[in-house]
């Protein structure tokens, strides 16, 4: 491992991954120094939203349940390091057509794991779960070792924790060059220029402007997520109401417990519309680019009012086949990024933060990444669904 004058390793942007690397750098006694042109904790990227979803049926591919059961045993060292409930497992429901590749895939999963869970028909789910109205057919599946996670909190004291474990952090001092070289990293700020072993980049949309082409190609998107106030709280409490995915008769939706005591965040799991730059997020939403997910909650959760009372909107980049890339940049020496988490990110970024400080120090983690390597090749996934153009309005965030 090269050593810097500055620090041994820098971490270039603080937020979901990279405030997980600083704290897992930073815990194993590395000199780390991490750069953050917000500060951790922000909402103006990837993170934030009060609440985020953890699960591990994952529908997304079985061989991620591995890395999930990994990152939730750091999520429970992070909370242990910090003293601080961070990640709440009250189950999660799968909700679909029985026979439809949604459930399929949770299957798939499942199985392949044995992971605990259990399959509930309509009547069945209808009686315990009355806060959905089912479409006839329609099955769940209980995901027993799913809940939801805290962003900003999390974020903001991992960083912490770095600090207090010797770690640096650089805050509002955007990253302006990063040049790699045989023997270190330079890397220069609006402020001064800085000098380190080996640099981590974690800056999300921002990684290919930094990296160039070393970094994939990122689709940005702009996601929304929305809270309604409920008819009855005590309905969507986090004991009565589980997180749920849901896929039926064209809605994709997923909804999280109320912890505000009167509203419950329920969000569409596609897009809204593309960003060209990411310093331009319009966090203003129109109005009519809310109907869809206004018509899935009239249509699906009677117990909330279908006009949201809060709207948040943030930003992620999507890889060709919709997973993330994780490890050494190719052509880069001394650098490793990870970037492209594709809107399913969250819930591992105390594994990934783990896997990239083991990668740094080690050169090589036991964790299971090898799917997210950065030299694979990326069949293109089929398109995401966008609202704005099914709504065929014209994009409004860039």
């Amino acid at each position: 491992m090269a050593i810097g004058t500055d620090a041994e390793v820098a971490v270039v942007g603080v937020g979901t991954m990279g405030s997980m690397t600083c704290w897992q750098l930073a815990r194993r006694g590395v000199s780390v120094l991490g750069f953050e042109q917000f500060a951790p904790g922000h909402d103006r990227a990837g993170a934030g939203g009060e609440t985020r979803i953890f699960r591990t049926a994952y529908l997304e591919g079985a061989q991620y349940v591995p890395l999930l059961l990994a990152a939730q045993r750091q999520w429970r060292l992070l909370e242990a390091d910090c003293g601080r409930d961070l990640l709440t497992l009250g189950g999660g429901l799968m909700i679909g057509d029985p026979d439809g590749e949604f459930l399929r895939s949770v299957r798939a999963s499942i199985q392949a794991h044995d992971l605990p869970h259990e399959e509930l028909d309509a009547a069945q789910a209808a009686a315990r779960y009355p806060q959905h109205r089912l479409r006839p057919g329609e099955a769940m599946i209980l995901d027993r070792l799913a809940g939801f996670v805290r962003p900003e909190l999390a974020t903001a004291l991992a960083a912490l924790h770095c600090e207090q474990a010797g770690g640096r952090i650089v805050r509002r001092d955007p990253v302006l060059d990063i040049a790699p070289d045989a023997d270190g990293v330079r890397i220069r700020t609006a402020a001064r220029t800085w000098r380190v072993g080996q640099v981590i980049v974690t800056a999300g949309a921002w990684t290919r402007r930094l990296l160039g082409p070393a970094a994939p190609e990122l689709d940005l998107q702009r996601l929304v997520m929305t809270w309604f106030p409920a008819r009855d709280p005590g309905q969507f409490t986090v004991p009565r109401f589980p997180i749920f995915i849901r896929q039926t008769d064209g809605y994709d939706i997923s909804g999280w417990p109320s912890v505000d005591g009167a509203s419950v965040k329920v969000a569409v799991n596609y897009g809204y519309d593309r960003v060209s730059d990411p310093d331009r997020l319009d966090r203003g939403v129109p109005d009519r680019l809310l109907a869809p997910i206004r018509a899935a909650v009239a249509a699906l959760l009677p117990g909330l009012i279908p006009d949201p009372v809060r709207i948040g909107a943030y930003l992620d980049g999507y890889t060709a086949d919709h997973h993330a890339v994780v490890g050494r940049a190719p052509a880069l020496p001394n650098t490793l990024l990870a970037c492209g988490f594709s809107g399913h990110g969250f819930k591992l970024a105390p594994a990934i933060g783990l896997a990239l400080a083991e990668l740094a120090t080690d050169g090589r983690t036991e964790l299971p990444i090898g799917h997210l390597d950065p030299a694979r090749s990326q069949p293109a996934a089929p398109p995401r669904r966008m609202v704005a153009d099914e709504l065929a309005v014209p994009a409004t965030s860039h």
